[in-house]
């Protein structure tokens, strides 16, 4: 045993106990963690990191919403990277480009608290916590926005220790133990669940569900999705979501991936539900060779929204401008009379925003965003699709199938991508 590793021991036990020893007044809680990250970032550190990591940890979690708001502002400013010798770094490998010079810019980039967030990680709850800590800061983002350079930091951490290959992928079945399954039935985003009887006709044998977890997240499904084995393209909600229907016991042709929740706030902007679509397809082309068709039945969250507030001069070529006003006064669109009146109209409406694209040419729709991006094309549009509360506030009731088609999904992204272009279907291009 060397005597400098033994010295490092002696020298983490003191610091240790120093803290335990020593903790600063109850009333200072940002004074204490501001102590706990120096020596956490310290070369002492690095021997007694996992305790010292817990105890940073510990009091994090003991603060109350103020404190753990000055811990996010204390992580933004006082363990940023140092503008000058970011400057110098970079003059110098400017003028010197070599491995010497981009070591020393690459070390001048990384500010502190990436490396403090590193050892914060160490301690048994550490990437929970670190995973709070974001979805704290992003419900403060919009009017914090010192703290953008702090999710940028934690975005880059939080993509490494969850890129796809340390996620599990697993099936959600009735015997799966109970906290996971109550944690589906809190984390559904799509289609609420509405208690236990609901979940299990959704885990029956006619339908699947499957979820990745992470190994530091113990019984945190990450995003989960809900599939039907269907016979036929499925059109409306409803008859899926039905708990007292019978099992369908013949033999499928068709998986309708129905909702799509991502469970952890902290991790937005992290992608999981690409790797998760194409692994279910795997799953079940594997497991049902007789299913050949793989489509979404998905909700059009921002249809409403675009209708009611896109100015009437904008207003697509067939419409005229008194009707298309018309169309989109408060209440219009809640009338079932209404719609059915108008439903070509709305439909061919539908098809045109869910064709359109914003200014970094990005279909308008957060959901098609999604699926196209990730190689499906849009196959149907489907009326009185959902007709819940939440459906007609999103779409006037409509919804629409993203068909993935195995053979198609690579040449639909690399269109998508390289040239922006949204495959459709003719049924859907008739519309337009």
């Amino acid at each position: 045993m060397s005597r400098i590793w033994m010295s490092q021991v002696i020298g983490a036990i003191a610091d240790l106990g120093r803290h335990y020893l020593e903790r600063p007044s109850s009333k200072s809680p940002l004074t204490a963690a501001k102590r706990l990250c120096d020596d956490l970032l310290s070369d002492r550190g690095e021997a007694s990191g996992t305790a010292l990591a817990r105890e940073l940890v510990e009091r994090y979690l003991g603060m109350d919403e103020n404190d753990q708001n000055g811990f996010l502002d204390l992580l933004a400013t006082d363990y940023s990277y140092a503008a000058d010798k970011l400057q110098n770094a970079a003059a110098a490998y400017s003028q010197n480009p070599g491995d010497d010079t981009y070591r020393v810019l690459r070390n001048a980039v990384e500010s502190p608290r990436q490396e403090l967030l590193r050892r914060i990680n160490m301690a048994p709850d550490g990437t929970a916590t670190i995973v709070k800590m974001r979805e704290r800061l992003l419900n403060r983002l919009r009017e914090a926005p010192h703290l953008k350079t702090l999710d940028t930091d934690l975005r880059h951490l939080l993509s490494s220790w969850f890129n796809r290959g340390f996620l599990q992928f697993e099936r959600i079945e009735w015997r799966t133990p109970a906290i996971i399954l109550e944690k589906l039935i809190a984390y559904e985003a799509v289609h609420e669940i509405k208690g236990w009887r609901d979940l299990r006709r959704r885990l029956a044998d006619d339908r699947r569900c499957f979820a990745f977890f992470h190994p530091a997240l113990a019984d945190e499904p990450l995003i989960f999705v809900q599939v039907a084995l269907t016979q036929d393209l499925s059109g409306h909600i409803a008859p899926l979501l039905d708990s007292t229907t019978e099992e369908d016991t013949s033999t499928p042709t068709t998986a309708i991936f129905y909702s799509i929740s991502n469970c952890q706030a902290g991790l937005a902007g992290i992608s999981f539900g690409n790797f998760l679509i194409k692994q279910v397809v795997d799953a079940l082309s594997h497991e049902l060779p007789t299913i050949k068709t793989f489509s979404t039945l998905s909700p059009i969250p921002g249809f409403r929204r675009w209708l009611t507030s896109t100015p009437a001069e904008f207003r697509p070529d067939f419409i005229g401008e008194e009707e298309f006003r018309n169309l989109t006064k408060p209440g219009v669109l809640d009338s079932s009379d209404n719609r059915s009146e108008k439903k070509k109209l709305i439909t061919r409406l539908c098809a045109t925003y869910l064709t359109s694209t914003n200014s970094r040419n990005l279909p308008l729709d957060p959901v098609a965003r999604f699926h196209l991006g990730n190689g499906a094309s849009v196959e149907c549009i489907n009326w009185d699709g959902d007709l819940s509360d939440k459906g007609i506030g999103q779409s006037p009731g409509l919804m629409v199938n993203y068909l993935y088609a195995p053979d198609q999904i690579i040449a639909n992204h690399e269109a998508f991508v390289s040239d922006g272009k949204i495959v459709t279907s003719a049924k859907v291009r008739s519309l337009l």
